[in-house]
C-alpha cells in the first residue's frame, strides 16, 4: 500500500505487488486516471504486506481517510489517528 503526492497537491493511495514498477507506470502516465492528469508524482509513504489482498484492504481503508488523517499516518503520529476520525469526533 502506498501514498503518492501529485503535482496539484492531492494524494493518491494505491496498492501493488511491485512498487518500483508501479511508480514507474505512474510517472509514465500509465497509472490511474487521477495520477496521469497530475504528473509528476512523488512517493510519500508505503507499507509492505505479505499478501496483496491485505494491501488492497489497507488501501481501501486509507482511501476513506481525511487528508489530516493520512498526513498523521505518514508522519508516524499514530496516537492521533483515532481523534482524526469523523465518527470519533462526532461522539465526543
Amino acid at each position: 500500500m502506498y501514498i503518492l503526492a501529485c503535482s496539484d497537491g492531492s494524494y493518491y493511495t494505491g496498492s501493488t505487488k511491485d512498487l518500483d514498477r508501479r511508480l514507474q507506470q505512474h510517472q509514465n502516465g500509465e497509472g490511474a486516471n487521477h495520477t496521469k492528469k497530475r504528473l509528476p508524482v512523488r512517493l510519500l509513504y508505503y507499507e509492505q504486506y505479505d499478501r496483496i489482498d491485505t494491501a488492497f484492504y489497507r488501501e481501501k481503508q486509507v482511501q476513506g481517510w481525511s487528508r489530516a488523517k493520512k498526513e498523521a499516518l505518514m508522519n508516524g503520529d499514530l496516537d492521533t489517528l483515532p481523534g482524526l476520525s469523523i465518527a470519533y469526533r462526532d461522539i465526543r
